[in-house]
């Protein structure tokens, strides 16, 4: 049986779709939305710490692109157990609060 390699040329039109990243970025125009509503408070415990802005959804579900909506100020560093930010990323509690805090922001809308 012989194979014969078959090349075919690289595509010259640029990706039509924006990535789930792209999709995923956090504007400088959200960030500011969402630190105003947040009044310097996690969104989540109402606590005073160091925030950072946190999806509500995964990157691969937002589907034009991230609105103010999608996003919380919450307390973290995610990595940190016990912090806002790691319960809604890893638990299935926070998981379900973070799906609720962002149906609830979209009917004040």
């Amino acid at each position: 049986m012989e194979f014969e390699l078959r090349a075919v040329p690289k595509p010259k039109h640029k990706r039509f779709k924006p990535t789930a990243k792209q999709r995923g970025q956090i504007s400088t125009e959200v960030y500011e939305a969402a630190v105003e509503r947040s009044g310097g408070r996690c969104e989540r415990c109402g606590e005073k710490r160091y925030l950072q802005c946190a999806h509500l959804i995964r990157r691969w579900k937002v589907e034009i692109e991230t609105t103010v909506n999608d996003v919380a100020m919450l307390c973290g560093p995610s990595v940190n157990t016990g912090t806002c930010h790691n319960i809604i990323d890893f638990t299935r509690g926070g998981k379900e609060w973070a799906e609720e805090y962002r149906q609830k922001l979209y009917k004040r809308h």
